[in-house]
């Protein structure tokens, strides 16, 4: 049976989702090193699409000795057409990969011939390769997947290592972008926050006429700062905008194919600016936590938003029922709820880091 691209992207997608299911227990249960290995690591290979119980494809406690080092054994490696393609090392989920020893991945990458390996505890999975040096693996990840908290863009790179799609040099191709991409994010994220010298004199010399004396770039820092914070925030509404039309075009269509209903007056209606303030929250915790599970529940007060749709996870409240008020009910480390009064839903982005502060609990 053929499938069309769509359906594959979405059977990857519900793989991806069981295996997460698996990552959340084991994280519970899989106390061994061992324990992750069958939880966690032998599914991920099968939802790559590779043949666990097949040893011409996979070949589990592969030894290839390493100068003076005799037996020492990798956790898996991976073969396609015979040849070893991605070497995998597995820790325990109690264990950080951050703090974790990697050696004999390190080791073995350059023996065995292969341009990809994967250190994962069952929760992270971390993609190396040989793009700074050949042959020599790196030694940071040049793609990392959670898989407790993941979205749909990181589930579409994550679909690139599948047996069916396995093709190295496209990997590695998109591998040195991601690189650029984490490298590039990572300085644009420290000029946001604190903007350093060299990068205030090099928007300073796009806009001010004078000599960039230490004053003068101590006098636009902030201004640059706050620009940059507004541009960001323009792009966020526009995109809001685009998004919140689209949907008022489908409500609206949605509408003229079904008979109009008279609402009963108990029926609870949820406003458009409440929506749009819904759209804001969304838009704000959309780098802590995967958007879908971000959710809006309505009642005659207020509007509660929470994390899974659970009342043990909330994030905050929208007062928007009065016809002169509006505030928002922002959580502390407590859930001890504290009110903010706000113009417009646009206002809601001057609580961005309470908003993401709340989010992070829960991700």
């Amino acid at each position: 049976m053929l499938h069309t691209p769509l359906e594959d992207r979405l059977d990857f997608s519900l793989r991806v989702k069981d295996l997460a299911a698996r990552s959340r227990h084991a994280s519970m249960h899989a106390l061994t090193e061992e324990a992750t290995k069958t939880a966690v690591v032998l599914p991920l290979i099968q939802t790559f699409g590779f043949d666990v119980f097949n040893l011409e494809e996979v070949t589990p406690e592969y030894i290839a000795d390493v100068g003076i080092k005799k037996g020492e054994k990798i956790d898996f490696a991976i073969k396609i057409d015979k040849k070893i393609a991605i070497l995998i090392e597995a820790k325990p989920t109690s264990m950080s990969l951050g703090s974790a020893q990697y050696s004999q991945l390190y080791r073995y990458f350059g023996v065995a011939g292969a341009r990809l390996a994967i250190l994962t505890n069952g929760r992270e999975i971390w993609f190396f390769s040989d793009i700074d040096e050949k042959n020599k693996m790196d030694k940071r990840p040049f793609f990392t997947f959670d898989l407790q908290s993941y979205d749909e863009h990181q589930v579409l790179e994550l679909a690139r290592f599948q047996k069916a799609n396995f093709a190295i040099e496209s990997i590695l191709e998109a591998a040195s972008n991601l690189k650029f991409v984490k490298s590039a994010a990572a300085f644009l994220k420290k000029q946001l926050s604190t903007p350093d010298d060299e990068f205030v004199r090099y928007v300073g010399r796009q806009i001010y006429d004078g000599t960039l004396t230490k004053s003068a770039v101590e006098q636009l820092r902030p201004a640059i700062s706050s620009a940059l914070d507004e541009l960001i925030r323009n792009r966020i509404q526009d995109k809001l905008n685009v998004t919140f039309g689209q949907e008022a075009v489908q409500n609206d269509q949605h509408t003229e194919k079904k008979p109009v209903e008279e609402p009963q007056s108990s029926e609870i209606d949820t406003t458009q600016e409440e929506t749009f303030a819904f759209l804001v929250v969304k838009a704000i915790g959309s780098k802590i936590v995967p958007v879908e599970r971000i959710t809006l529940r309505d009642s005659k007060s207020y509007c509660s938003i929470f994390v899974d749709d659970n009342n043990r996870k909330p994030v905050c409240r929208l007062y928007f029922n009065s016809k002169t008020t509006k505030s928002i009910g922002l959580f502390d480390d407590q859930k001890i709820e504290t009110r903010h009064q706000i113009v417009e839903a646009s206002d809601i982005y001057k609580f961005s880091n309470q908003i993401e502060k709340a989010l992070s609990t829960y991700s």
